[in-house]
């Protein structure tokens, strides 16, 4: 894999990976739930095709999960990939309470336009 910089974007809800010649190379999408607990929400996860194969979107993961233990919060994975790569890494990706993820997934649904 080609060197990356993974770029936080929290008021626009993006986990960026930058690549190289500074193009979004891959990213994840999310939300801050702040009800019944504060959480990071992945929604989606989307490498360019030029770039796909690279392990990008597990180093996306991977600070995602990085980010959230550093603020002492957890993740409620929506994203299939990141429920996925959580599942192949439960060391570095603890479980979300069912309640959360249910907390998550309404919240997702009352907000039909965001995602």
């Amino acid at each position: 894999m080609s060197e990356i910089e993974i770029r936080d974007d929290r008021a626009a809800g993006r986990l960026e990976a930058i690549g190289d010649g500074g193009e979004v190379v891959g990213r994840i999408e999310y939300f801050v739930l702040e009800a019944p607990e504060r959480a990071l929400v992945p929604v989606h996860t989307i490498v360019e095709p030029a770039h796909e194969g690279k392990g990008i979107a597990g180093s996306l993961a991977r600070e995602l999960y990085g980010i959230a233990a550093r603020e002492g919060v957890v993740v409620a994975p929506l994203c299939p990939f990141v429920v996925k790569w959580a599942a192949r890494h439960p060391e570095e990706a603890p479980a979300a309470d069912p309640a959360l993820q249910r907390a998550a997934k309404e919240w997702l649904g009352a907000h039909p336009g965001r995602f």
